[in-house]
């Protein structure tokens, strides 16, 4: 059915938050040799990218509660987002929450100048 599926891995996480633990078991299919270690890191990272891009999206720019859905709109504004927040990230004048670059660039121009000028900076052109 899946070409090169050689690991079924089953993750169980214990979670404590204040005086609750909850168990949350998870499935993963991978074309990795079973081994612990690698298939481990495998999904640290991408349970990183998920928690730090992600989650940035989804808190700066309400990513999740989105309700374009028509064409290809989707994918344009997922875009234009991704884009956007590489340029508050690169703009370093302004050490803030990407959230507050991101409310001071909408609020003025100025800085909103320098974040898109952060953006284009050390750029390659492509001819």
């Amino acid at each position: 059915l899946w070409a090169g599926l050689t690991t079924v891995v089953m993750v169980v996480r214990s979670i404590q938050h204040c005086n609750k633990t909850t168990n949350e078991v998870q499935f993963y299919i991978s074309s990795l040799a079973s081994d612990a270690h690698k298939v481990g890191s495998a999904i640290r990272q991408h349970w990183g990218i998920e928690n730090s891009v992600h989650w940035t999206l989804d808190v700066t720019f309400h990513e999740d509660k989105c309700r374009i859905r028509s064409l290809h709109s989707p994918q344009n504004f997922a875009l234009l987002r991704r884009i956007a927040l590489n340029a508050l990230e690169r703009e370093t004048s302004f050490l803030r929450s990407i959230r507050q670059k991101s409310r001071r660039a909408a609020m003025n121009d100025q800085y909103m100048v320098s974040v898109l000028a952060a953006a284009v900076s050390n750029s390659k052109t492509i001819l």
